[in-house]
């Protein structure tokens, strides 16, 4: 498929390069791939900021916030202003044409915001399991349930993250930064304890004592990458939603943007899959407000042991 195609109005080029460096995935198998989910991914990107990891030939991925000055009038955006007072302009990929244009753009990885550009409130309360390096599948699936039993009467959906780890997303009505980042704290925290031989909340990764990582920090300004998306690794794997009861027996490793497609016929969609959207219990959101936030933390024991490290010199 050398030379330039059109679909959907979108001019596509090089479409038998590599993707990666050394993987036979092309960039035609991934515009076929994108094309072919669009209907099921769509609605996950719709109306939420969008950054992406893109892979130019030879050259390291790199994550892609604001758009280009080359990017089509046509390619619907929102500018936010962020911490640092920059303000960025974020894609909205809410249609086809979009999703292609950023395919033939090399955009592998795609991370929606946690809100949309209408509600401009936190929308889903995210928890990312992490294993430790060696770990098998298994403990990530176990850690799992312990957060089904800590999320108590919310419910949950459950995806794999396209690489070693799962996400476990609770749909929110629309709710105020700090108390979703503060529940999601709590609900971390309250699945930990449930077998602290097997998960932990630990931010510093030599503090985790391979235990599996129940990370809380997928709050705010964070993104997750979405359902369907594929990860910049070996083969392209792809974030594959999962019932509940198929989290057991499922394999990451078997979803990859070669095999998805098929696997997903007369599957449910991610978003049929999402509960309807709810509301946090005041306790946990008052449990959560007690525990610190995991990256600053992090930050002042840092500086803490750096004290200690110099006054002992």
């Amino acid at each position: 498929m050398s030379g330039t195609h059109e679909r959907a109005g979108v001019a596509l080029s090089s479409l038998d390069s590599p993707v990666l460096d050394g993987d036979p995935a092309t960039k035609g198998d991934l515009v076929d791939y994108l094309d072919a989910v669009a209907d099921r991914m769509l609605p996950v990107l719709a109306r939420r900021p969008l950054t992406v990891t893109r892979v130019r030939p030879g050259q390291e991925p790199f994550v892609q916030k604001n758009l280009p000055k080359y990017t089509p009038d046509w390619v619907d955006s929102t500018t936010i202003r962020s911490q640092t007072g920059r303000e960025v302009r974020y894609a909205l990929c809410d249609d086809r044409r979009t999703l292609l244009w950023f395919a033939n753009q090399r955009a592998v990885e795609y991370h929606p915001g946690l809100f949309t550009v209408d509600d401009h409130a936190a929308t889903q309360l995210v928890l990312d399991l992490d294993p430790p390096e060696g770990a098998g599948f298994d403990a990530v699936v176990a850690v799992a349930h312990l957060v089904r039993e800590a999320l108590g009467a919310l419910h949950a959906a459950v995806k794999t993250s396209g690489s070693k780890g799962v996400h476990i997303v609770v749909p929110l009505v629309p709710t105020g930064w700090e108390d979703a980042a503060a529940a999601t704290r709590a609900l971390a925290a309250r699945a930990a304890a449930l077998d602290p031989t097997i998960a932990t909340t630990a931010f510093v990764k030599e503090e985790r004592e391979g235990k599996v990582f129940v990370d809380s920090t997928r709050s705010g300004g964070a993104t997750v990458v979405a359902a369907y998306s594929p990860r910049v690794r070996p083969g392209l794997p792809v974030s594959f939603p999962l019932e509940w009861s198929e989290l057991d027996s499922a394999s990451p490793g078997d979803f990859t943007i070669a095999t998805a497609p098929a696997l997903l016929a007369d599957r449910p969609t991610w978003t049929e899959l999402l509960p309807e959207p709810q509301t946090l219990p005041a306790d946990v959101v008052a449990e959560g407000h007690e525990i610190p936030v995991a990256r600053v933390q992090a930050m002042h024991e840092g500086k803490r042991r750096k004290r200690e490290a110099r006054q002992q010199r």
